[in-house]
């Protein structure tokens, strides 16, 4: 929360979100909210695990900016990121240099 934009300029850049979800997988299982305006955060996490859309469709869906709600594109950015395939992106890394001839 100490990143977002919204939170700095009303002074509410303090809290966190932490999810739950399928080890290996996208899908949300659970939602812990501790911020200001966690109420209206969690709605988008609650519609997501209604219709069983993962943080992949919430990291795809566009955020409004300066707004609170981009607090959830950060949380799904930071787990595509945390489970990234690193064994593909260094097959693919190799690749690419094999291609370049460096």
């Amino acid at each position: 929360m100490d990143d977002l934009d919204r939170a700095i300029a009303d002074e509410d850049a303090h809290g966190f979100i932490k999810v739950l979800t399928v080890p290996g997988k996208d899908r949300i299982l659970g939602v812990t909210i501790v911020a200001e305006h966690s109420g209206d955060l969690i709605a988008e996490y609650v519609t997501a695990m209604k219709h069983g859309l993962g943080l992949n469709k919430i990291l795809g869906t566009i955020h409004i900016y300066p707004t609170m709600a981009e607090a959830n594109k950060y949380v799904a950015g930071n787990w595509k990121r945390a489970h990234a395939p690193q064994r593909l992106l260094r097959w693919v890394e190799r690749f690419h240099t094999w291609r370049r001839g460096t």
